[in-house]
């Protein structure tokens, strides 16, 4: 009788469309420092293209626990940025959190980081992988307790002394580096549209390397 109920009523399109919507959401984690010194540094880069994204489409950050967070609409998508209030070594709690109290599914996860072994503003989308001595990727990988999310890294060369490294990714971006940075964070954008509308093996396939 009660399936009969739910088949009248149309109970069971309610719970599909309810699964539905959830698989229409994204949380994009941009990482980084807060605080103003940090604002213009290179391993602050996943803040700095989530900004670009909430500026392009008019909208603000609000700060809520753990960070500040922006949503945005997109063809039917809805995407949650995130902004970590953590500091970068402790960003896992944060992705962790939001993901729970948003309940987004992993693979709608994609969190935006720096990556010294690749040039300046190569981009590359993984869908799993080691932290590589990021300490903000090595803390997710132990909130959630596996390397099996979305990542997409964005180069900024490794182009220092030895002994230098923390100087140089705390370090602000050369003049040469900023002029070019406007179109990367263009494309950026661009990359993490694609990966909400058009998934990520097709994201992957347009601009990985580029």
């Amino acid at each position: 009788m009660f399936k009969c109920l739910k088949k009248w009523f149309g109970f069971d399109n309610t719970i599909k469309e309810t699964e539905g919507d959830l698989m229409k959401k994204f949380l994009i984690v941009g990482l980084g420092n807060i605080g103003e010194k940090y604002h213009n540094t290179r391993h602050n880069i996943g803040f700095k293209i989530v900004d670009y994204l909430v500026n392009e489409e008019e909208s603000t950050f609000e700060t809520v626990k753990l960070g500040d967070i922006a949503t945005l609409k997109v063809k039917g998508r809805t995407l949650i940025l995130l902004k970590p209030s953590t500091y970068m070594n402790l960003s896992g709690k944060a992705v962790k959190y939001w993901l729970e109290k948003e309940k987004i599914p992993l693979q709608n996860l994609l969190i935006i980081t720096d990556d010294l072994n690749l040039p300046f503003g190569t981009l590359r989308l993984k869908t799993k992988g080691s932290d590589g001595g990021h300490n903000g990727l090595k803390d997710i990988q132990d909130k959630l307790q596996t390397t099996k999310y979305n990542r997409f890294r964005f180069g900024i060369s490794d182009d220092f002394s030895k002994g230098r490294q923390v100087d140089y990714v705390l370090g602000e971006w050369s003049d040469e580096e900023n002029s070019k940075l406007k179109e990367r964070l263009k494309v950026s954008a661009e990359l993490v549209k694609s990966f909400v509308l058009a998934g990520i093996n097709n994201t992957m396939n347009q601009f990985n390397g580029k």
